[in-house]
């Protein structure tokens, strides 16, 4: 692959000023950052004089195999209960065709123009739709030939315990190589909390699989269903290795136990991941961090059937997250952004990852003064490189040569 220079660059690093240095890359590797990385003659010079240089951004909670995105518009044609989204959602995808190996990549090819590096997709598994899903975003995910990374989550979006089936279905997804395997409101939905998290922590323990449980779950059964989940990771040690999505209990408790789950998710390594959607709750991301927990972001559904926003650009994604949180300074605001690059990246347990040596050179290049000014203005990717290669320019994708 040889080597690149970027030359001139604003350098991102989470918590301190950007500062002008030039990047080496080495076979698709960041080999220096700062001053004196000119001295490569074989390099090939890139010039991004006072452009802003962020890594790669990490799309932490979609549902790539529900996507509409590509196709002819669709209105949304649920209610606002939740159970009417489900059931909208059972009923449709076959007549719509979901999931769609088209589709899925034209959402991937807008993510990698957007500067999205890594995805994290929670991927449909149950009786109806087998193992389809998991089979689609594959394929689409290969059609991108590297351009971004795609982990699934086996995801029971219709219960495990009160549909039979799905917990063999689940064990298949990992036995094929499926990273990581989900839950959903283990009270709320199968209404035994105990025994949707022994099966869903006995198969990660079993397949060495990461945790990733949808908890809608409000109030104090929510902040009950955070406590069983710590107590598990805990004991099982997978600490760093679960995570929380949505979380809508916490910021609904009163302070003092928000405060104590707070020190519990940090202590016991448990990330919260959250979308930020609608006027659902949202974590308070700023006492999360303080506390040492780890917050990632994504979109949720993107242009899909349970509705019809998401643009798969995470500077955007950010942007309401900083928004949700009421955040105005601009040291608040880049925590929105830490959510969407380094918050995500912890999530997906990526052991090098930013922008210093050693890290694979996922980076992102854009008109901006500050980070807190691309999260804002959302300005187009001028340059987006994934392990050194430059997959699109100005906003849109590069033909792979």
């Amino acid at each position: 692959m040889g080597e690149t220079l970027l030359c001139g660059g604003l350098v991102w690093q989470p918590g301190l000023d950007v500062e002008s240095a030039d990047i080496l890359i080495r076979d698709g590797v960041i080999a220096a950052v700062g001053a004196g990385t000119d001295d490569s003659p074989d390099a090939a010079v890139i010039d991004i004089p006072g452009r802003l240089v962020l890594p790669g951004l990490v799309e932490a909670h979609c549902h790539l195999d529900k996507t509409l995105y590509g196709g002819p518009w669709v209105p949304h044609s649920a209610g606002e209960p939740l159970a009417e989204r489900i059931a909208n959602d059972r009923n449709r995808r076959g007549e719509l065709g979901i999931p769609d190996v088209d589709r899925i990549t034209a959402l991937l090819e807008r993510m990698v123009a957007a500067g999205t590096s890594y995805v994290r997709s929670h991927t449909d598994v149950d009786p109806e739709v087998g193992l389809r899903g998991v089979e689609a975003v594959r394929a689409a995910a290969a059609r991108l030939d590297g351009r971004v990374t795609v982990e699934q989550v086996a995801f029971p979006q219709h219960g495990v315990l009160v549909n039979p089936g799905t917990a063999e279905l689940l064990e298949e997804a990992l036995k094929g190589g499926v990273e990581t395997i989900g839950g959903i409101d283990p009270a709320g939905f199968d209404r035994d909390p105990v025994g949707q998290l022994d099966l869903i922590f006995g198969l990660a323990e079993r397949y060495g699989a990461g945790i990733d449980i949808h908890l809608h779950d409000g109030g104090t059964l929510g902040a009950f269903e955070f406590e069983l989940i710590i107590e598990r990771t805990e004991a099982a040690g997978l600490g760093g290795r679960v995570a929380i999505s949505h979380g809508y209990a916490l910021p609904q408790i009163d302070a003092a136990p928000r405060e104590r789950l707070i020190e519990r998710l940090a202590a016991a390594g448990v990330s919260l991941v959250t979308g930020a959607v609608y006027d659902f709750p949202v974590p308070p991301v700023k006492k999360l961090r303080a506390a040492g927990a780890n917050v990632a972001c994504g979109h949720d559904g993107i242009r899909d059937l349970w509705g019809p926003f998401g643009s798969g650009d995470m500077l955007e994604r950010a942007m309401h997250l900083a928004y949700r949180n009421t955040f105005r300074r601009d040291d608040d605001i880049e925590l929105a952004l830490e959510a969407a690059t380094h918050g995500g990246a912890r999530l997906l347990g990526l052991g090098a990852y930013g922008i210093v040596p050693g890290a694979p050179a996922d980076l992102v290049v854009v008109q901006a003064e500050t980070p807190a000014a691309a999260v804002v203005t959302r300005p187009v990717r001028d340059l987006v490189l994934k392990n050194g290669r430059v997959v699109a320019r100005d906003g849109e994708l590069v033909p792979a040569s």
